[in-house]
């Protein structure tokens, strides 16, 4: 019997690895960072290497990761989750400080950072496994707990991108069926958005009154990114 979903009890820390190319910053989510020795201190992280940040810690050999608090924002997970830097510039408005090494550090929602320096990595199919000596490390927050992959999954019903590495695929619990357009609105299950559509969403050429069955295959939630099958119904009491 092989039932991944078993995988989903493994714990997990919810982190946003950082860094540059020339004085370009980039970050997206990870939750698979861990600690593998004490001394000297070293640190792994599984990075898909089709986003922009792999590339980023590639060319210059350094990487941030800055541990996200429980109560980090959905629509702030989002942005970095589940948005490509190549689209948006993630750090627009992000408060964040460059390192010792000059990667680029996050400080919103942050309980703490490490700053790492890259000695090696090994290719593990879709993800590289980057092995880095940890530079410099600080808790910035000693009140808050950290988010778990757990408390983000159970607690605040986050989802999973396909390019994360402790991704599995879950049918949606409602689809929407050819022959059943209603004006119901539908739920982003990643960052809460809700899609209206007697509102529409102008910002993205889709017209007021356009039901959720008849937006383009290719759109995405305006928030945060997520693609259509991550929406579910919002049944109306």
């Amino acid at each position: 019997m092989l039932d991944l979903e078993s995988l989903f009890k493994l714990s997990y820390g919810m982190c946003i690895i950082s860094s540059k190319k020339a004085d370009k910053p980039n970050g997206c989510i990870v939750n698979t960072a861990f600690q593998f020795t004490p001394e000297p201190p070293m640190l792994a992280v599984s990075v898909y290497r089709k986003c922009l940040t792999h590339e980023y810690i590639t060319d210059s050999k350094v990487f941030a990761i800055s541990i996200l608090a429980q109560d980090t924002p959905m629509q702030f997970i989002g942005t970095f989750g589940f948005k490509s830097g190549r689209d948006i510039n993630k750090f627009e408005k992000v408060n964040y400080k460059l390192g010792q090494t000059g990667v680029p550090i996050i400080l919103d929602n942050t309980v703490a950072f490490i700053e790492a320096q890259v000695t090696q990595h090994i290719d593990v199919e879709t993800h590289t496994l980057f092995i880095a000596k940890i530079i410099a490390c600080e808790t910035l927050d000693a009140d808050s707990e950290p988010m778990t992959y757990a408390y983000y999954r159970d607690i605040k019903h986050g989802k999973t991108p396909k390019s994360a590495a402790t991704y599995i695929k879950v049918e949606p619990k409602q689809k929407a069926t050819k022959g059943a357009k209603t004006m119901a609105k539908y739920k982003c299950l990643v960052c809460g958005y809700i899609y209206d559509p007697a509102a529409g969403d102008p910002e993205n050429d889709i017209e007021p009154g356009t039901v959720f069955e008849d937006l383009p295959d290719d759109w995405v939630c305006p928030e945060c990114g997520a693609d259509k099958s991550e929406f579910e119904k919002v049944e109306e009491d």
